[in-house]
């Protein structure tokens, strides 16, 4: 599964784009963030993404979850957020 890390300085549309390609080519896709404002356009990239695989007849699920890294010899705590796609109810 492809992992895409979110910053703060990301922007939205452009992740959104990524996770929409990776949802319509693999199903799946993993998004990654530390720190509010990374999170913040994490989630803002999520909902695009959304509005992105709709005329495909694609929703998305997603499952937040916490997670611990080693960057750079430090701990630090992300929020991965696990997207699948699925058949868009009707």
């Amino acid at each position: 599964m492809e992992t895409l890390r979110v910053s703060g300085k990301s922007r939205p549309n452009s992740v959104a784009g990524a996770i929409a390609a990776l949802l319509r080519s693999q199903g799946e896709v993993e998004v990654q963030a530390i720190g509010p404002a990374a999170v913040n356009q994490a989630v803002k990239a999520i909902a695009i993404a959304r509005g992105y695989i709709a005329p495909d007849n694609l929703d998305l699920l997603v499952k937040p979850a916490f997670v611990k890294l080693d960057l750079e010899s430090e701990e630090r705590t992300a929020l991965r957020f696990t997207i699948k796609s699925q058949p868009l109810d009707s």
